[in-house]
């Protein structure tokens, strides 16, 4: 979209007037808490005495609290980089809240002694303050600036949050020495307009004890300005892998460096060098494909009585997995090498399977690492080798000509699987030349599971009805229960089942099938007795049992971005009754099929009844894991269809 020259804002810090507290002609969902009146960057470079550029970057927000579910908006984060000696400097730092009392304005100035400092990783370090005197109707607003001798760290730029924008503006001239790659990413449009200038740079050479050399350079610059207006809020609705996939935001990578009478510099490099790069790294693969022979015994050992390499990559996968323990989820580099990790029986998810590609490639097994990001840490970058993206290490064998995704860092993990927050779509596989793409699409997992129940009249006991249950599960749920029963017993599982129905009822023979064999899915059964439900002249009846949808999981009236479900599903549910002795059926559900979207999936509701029994089966199948906000009002409706009729119940009279 073109931007006229006049749509500039006109709002200067400190410029406030009693009339910028109505903001009734304003576009925004009335609902909102707080609403971002303006939220305004520039990004300049400038020469600096360091021989080179550094990049100045201010911030200036202006933003009303409407009510106090509002008021987090007044702590404010602001990440600073550093690496070795060098940080990045906040100046100027200028906060101020404006309150409207008796038609005066009253400003509370941030007293310096209130910004905090705390180091969040080895390389970030965030500065921290909250606005003084905050009440619902409170105008808020803040300026820095921040300078920064990290050219990778072009500041991004987030136009979309949790509340209202009116106005996002981010400015940023990049002299012609430097490309970067924009990536852009939302549902929302931006304008932009570029234009180039002609800048003078001064920059001091830097001689040690010598005196400086001053350079003058002068060359071209492109500015350009990116405006989004009345930008809806974001907000996290369920199923969704990461919001920080979805806001619209713009964000640059460094790609090359090239000065007057100088070599071209690449940056960003390519796939091949990354994968190199990794592979002769100190804390990723540099271990890997050493002879290792330190491991030598101990596998000897592990892979005793195996036949083939198969059953061999198998015994050392589970000694992994049995055996170490797992320090955390996240993260691709190695803090020790691989001896340690060995000795200590413990270590970060990398760490562990970069061990295993070790032991395997040690027994002339071909291992390769693949790279990946986890689903809660955002997509990567399929063009790009931005290696930032990626969070997480696990290792493909290459049995019989076959591959096997391992994942050793999950005490339940199957031979060949892998956690479900690793199916995130575009990975690489650290192949030997070029790293290859491999995705891994949730729309691939499917997740089966099969329910039956069955009742008939307790020959025991007067009123009551005794049944068995059983429901075998899909992979997935199975890995998520044998994780849940690491943490409490088996008999408060069966409690907590219990507690899921209404009225009184005894569970019994509980148990669960393949629960310590991690290759197969998981299997629960028990039976049931409901007492006291036949006394009464008419009886309603779930035949749903517990296993009904409740609700809709999608409640918003409308969804700005992807629904993101962690697997394609087939649910299958099947229940037989016996009708009771003494009770006619009065009402009965009805049979009914829905489809989704054609091919998507369906839901089929089929009632049988005869003389003397009810026959229900309830299937619900979803093809796929992703739906487009196109998709989202198809399947809003297709779940609340699901939720009414399983909730219908079946009614039966006493005979007279």
């Amino acid at each position: 979209t073109a931007l006229s020259a006049q749509s500039k804002l006109n709002i200067k810090f400190g410029k406030i007037s009693a009339a910028d507290f109505d903001l009734s002609k304003s576009k925004y969902d009335s609902g909102a808490a707080a609403v971002v009146i303006a939220d305004m960057g520039d990004s300049k470079f400038v020469g600096n005495n360091k021989s080179g550029f550094s990049i100045n970057f201010t911030h200036f927000r202006r933003a009303k609290i409407i009510n106090k579910n509002g008021i987090d908006l007044a702590t404010v984060e602001i990440p600073l980089y550093t690496s070795g000696n060098a940080e990045e400097k906040l100046e100027n730092l200028k906060a101020v809240t404006y309150n409207l009392e008796n038609g005066k304005i009253v400003e509370t100035k941030l007293d310096d002694k209130s910004i905090f400092t705390e180091k969040s990783t080895k390389s970030l370090i965030i500065k921290k303050f909250t606005f003084p005197a905050v009440k619902e109707g409170s105008i808020i607003e803040f300026s820095y600036r921040q300078a920064s001798d990290f050219l990778f760290n072009l500041q991004p730029w987030e136009f979309q949050g949790e509340y209202p924008v009116l106005w996002s503006e981010y400015e940023v001239a990049i002299p012609e020495y430097f490309n970067y790659v924009t990536l852009a990413q939302g549902y929302q449009q931006f304008a932009r307009e570029s234009t180039t200038l002609f800048e003078k740079y001064q920059i001091s050479i830097n001689n040690g004890a010598d005196k400086s050399d001053l350079v003058n350079l002068e060359g071209t610059a492109t500015d350009t300005r990116f405006v989004m207006q009345n930008v809806p809020p974001l907000k996290e609705e369920k199923f969704t892998t990461t919001l920080a996939n979805h806001i619209s935001k713009i964000e640059f990578q460094l790609s090359s460096i090239h000065y007057p009478n100088s070599p071209y510099q690449d940056i960003l490099g390519n796939w091949l060098k990354l994968g190199e790069r990794l592979i002769e790294s100190e804390d990723f693969g540099i271990d890997i494909n050493k002879n290792n022979g330190w491991m030598s015994d101990d596998i000897k050992v592990i892979t005793n009585g195996a036949k083939d390499n198969y059953q061999k990559a198998e015994k050392i996968f589970v000694y992994i997995r049995d055996n170490f323990t797992c320090t955390s989820h996240s993260g691709l580099y190695m803090s020790n090498n691989l001896k340690t990790v060995f000795k200590n029986k413990s270590g970060s998810a990398a760490e562990i399977n970069l061990l295993l590609i070790a032991m395997l490639t040690h027994e002339n097994i071909s291992a390769t690492p693949i790279i990946l990001s986890t689903r809660s840490h955002g997509k990567t970058n399929e063009i790009y080798p931005l290696i930032d993206r990626f969070n997480y290490v696990v290792c493909a064998a290459n049995v019989n000509n076959s591959y096997y995704f391992l994942d050793a860092s999950q005490p339940a993990m199957g031979f060949g699987r892998l956690p479900q927050y690793c199916y995130n779509g575009h990975a690489r596989m650290l192949t030997k030349g070029m790293p290859q793409p491999v995705y891994l699409e949730p729309d691939s997992l499917k997740e089966l599971r099969l329910t039956s129940v069955f009742i008939i009249s307790d020959p025991k006991q007067k009123n009551a009805l005794s049944g068995s249950f059983k429901s075998d599960l899909g992979y997935v749920e199975s890995y998520e229960l044998r994780d849940q029963l690491r943490k409490k017993a088996e008999k408060d599982y069966f409690k907590d089942i219990k507690s899921h129905f209404v009225g009184e009822i005894e569970i019994e023979n509980g148990g669960i099938d393949s629960l310590k064999q991690p290759d197969f899915p998981a299997s629960v059964h028990y039976d049931f007795t409901l007492k006291n439900v036949f006394t009464e002249d008419i009886v309603y009846f779930s035949p749903m049992m517990s296993e009904a949808h409740k609700e809709n999981p999608f409640k918003a009236a409308e969804r700005r971005y992807p629904v993101e479900m962690p697997y394609a599903s087939d649910e299958i549910y099947t229940f037989n009754m016996e009708i009771p002795e003494g009770y006619t059926v009065d009402e009965i559900p009805k049979s009914s099929k829905v489809l989704l979207n054609d091919a998507d999936g369906f839901f089929e509701y089929l009632v049988v009844k005869d003389e003397s029994n009810i026959q229900l089966r309830s299937r619900i199948k979803l093809n796929k894991a992703n739906f487009t906000p196109d998709d989202y009002n198809s399947l809003r409706e297709f779940f609340t269809y699901i939720v009414k009729k399983q909730s219908e119940q079946i009614v039966f009279k006493k005979k007279k």
